[in-house]
This record gives C-alpha cells, sequence and structure tokens, in this order.
C-alpha cells in the first residue's frame, strides 16, 4: 500500500512540474492589429507570468504596463530572443517597456515580474504589446 502512495505522490509530483514549466501564455493578434493587451496575475517576488510571441524577422517589439489611475502595482519586463539569449537593457529597476528592434524570426518570451524596487503587492496587471 505505501509503495503505490509514494508512486502516485511521485506522479503527482511530476504533472504538477510540468504544468509549471508549460504555463505560458501565447499573444495572438486580431486580423489586422499591430497591438494586443495582456493580463496576468504575480503573487509576490517570487512569481512571474510568461508570455510567447511570434514576430518576423526586422520588426520591433514593444511592450508597455498600463497602469491604473494611482495604482502601486509596478513591474519589471524581461524579454528573450528566440535563441534563449536575453534581449534589450536589463537593469534591475521597475523597467515595464522594453522595444526590441529588429528582431529576429521566431518566439519571443516576455516574461513579467514584480518589480522588487517597489513597494510588494500581489494582483493583476495589464501589458501592452506592439508589432511593427
Amino acid at each position: 500500500m505505501r509503495k503505490i502512495f509514494y508512486v502516485f505522490a511521485i506522479a503527482v509530483v511530476l504533472l504538477m512540474a510540468a504544468t509549471l514549466a508549460f504555463s505560458q501564455k501565447r499573444i495572438t493578434f486580431k486580423r489586422g492589429a499591430r497591438t494586443a493587451v495582456v493580463t496576468g496575475n504575480l503573487n509576490g517576488y517570487q512569481g512571474k507570468t510568461v508570455f510567447v510571441i511570434r514576430v518576423r524577422r526586422g520588426q520591433t517589439l514593444s511592450t508597455e504596463q498600463i497602469k491604473p489611475d494611482a495604482s502601486n502595482r509596478y513591474i519589471t519586463v524581461s524579454i528573450k530572443a528566440p535563441n534563449g539569449q536575453t534581449v534589450g537593457d536589463s537593469d534591475a529597476s521597475c523597467n515595464n517597456r522594453k522595444e526590441i528592434s529588429p528582431t529576429r524570426a521566431g518566439d519571443y518570451r516576455i516574461e513579467v515580474y514584480e518589480c522588487q524596487k517597489a513597494d510588494p503587492w500581489r494582483g493583476s496587471f495589464r501589458l501592452k504589446v506592439r508589432v511593427e
């Protein structure tokens, strides 16, 4: 009986790990649109939300946080190119705007974190993503 419990427990842990590893949201645009607004949730400094967007070579990819009035929900955006390298400046400030130009063809990974230089918060955020 113990053996079955341990096998079941290991299976549950592996399933949870696989779910977390693939919990990224694909960004798509409506036909003819150049921008999309995406939302996510953060639960403290250790949390992150990951978006993936496919772009063509030579485009400009930009992000900008949309903050509600009087919001203390500052985020930091990090963008990784299709080859896995972090692109754009990567200082530790509340860096909620990014622009990458020109882009390589492929999937870019946009990682959003709670800014560690601002007051802690939990909740939702909105991010405008533009590709031209």
